[in-house]
């Protein structure tokens, strides 16, 4: 047997933007629990319906404040537009709900283009935004990536070892870096490791893959779903980073292990 035979695949590129930009403004203090921001599905549904409320909260205020001049062009239109305002929170209240029975049923029932590829990818990164305002980003945005996983999981999809890419940060710790690769030998699929920026994207459309299991921080886990995930399937791990961001970070091997068998045929 050859020595490109017992490795897995990696493929490197070269990128004009470091992966872990996301984290650009922080100070070099110790993360809250050693860098793990686990926290349960339920934060995200509560997020969810807070962003929901404040956008419906400030399209009403502002059609209330706006409503003298309008009606003065147009008698009927203020009245619209807080109706319009009303069907928007109804009808996203009523998404949300749906996006929660899925989970409770462990089915999907909407089409994914109507859930998890589709407008859950805009809701995550508008209420990571929010979250953020109160320095909650990381937690909600790792219940978000759990909220998308099962859902995607639950659609059952199958590929073979060599349509499936391993997407990986260049942070891993050495052993967990050894421990992936590992994975992947034994499932013959090939790893894109990103030493930087936005070729991700770049790589999918190149090797076309049918479906990715990516790995990254909760920051750049959210951007990139929101980036890739409606042109392809994608399950994503989020990262511990118990040394800060971008350095000798660390993954579960056990869940990436089970996200590879939950597509490979």
């Amino acid at each position: 047997m050859t020595a490109r035979s017992e490795r897995p695949e990696l493929i490197r590129l070269e990128v004009d933007r470091r992966l872990g930009h996301e984290w650009d403004e922080w100070d070099g203090t110790p993360l809250p629990n050693a860098g793990d921001f686990d926290a349960p599905i339920r934060l995200f549904f509560v997020w969810s319906v807070a962003w929901i409320a404040a956008i419906a909260a400030a399209a009403a205020l502002t059609a209330f404040l706006l409503a003298p001049r309008m009606a003065g062009l147009v008698p009927w239109l203020p009245s619209v537009l807080m109706a319009a305002v009303g069907i928007f929170a109804s009808l996203s209240l009523i998404w949300l709900t749906v996006g929660g029975l899925s989970l409770t049923v462990g089915k999907p029932l909407l089409p994914e283009r109507l859930l998890e590829r589709g407008p859950l990818l805009v809701l995550m990164r508008q209420v990571s935004a929010l979250a953020g305002r109160f320095g909650r980003r990381d937690k909600v945005e790792n219940a978000a990536v759990k909220v998308y996983d099962r859902l995607a999981l639950a659609r059952s999809r199958k590929v073979g070892g060599k349509e499936l890419l391993l997407l990986i940060p260049r942070c891993l710790a050495k052993d967990i870096l050894d421990g992936v690769l590992t994975v992947a030998k034994r499932y013959e699929v090939p790893v894109f490791v990103a030493t930087r920026g936005q070729l991700a994207r770049r790589v999918i459309r190149e090797r076309r893959p049918r479906a990715v299991v990516a790995v990254a921080c909760e920051r750049d886990m959210v951007s990139g779903l929101a980036d890739v995930a409606d042109k392809v399937p994608v399950l994503g791990l989020t990262l511990t980073l118990p040394e800060g961001p971008c350095k000798d970070t660390r993954l579960d091997l056990d869940k990436l292990d089970e996200f590879m068998r939950a597509y490979l045929v």
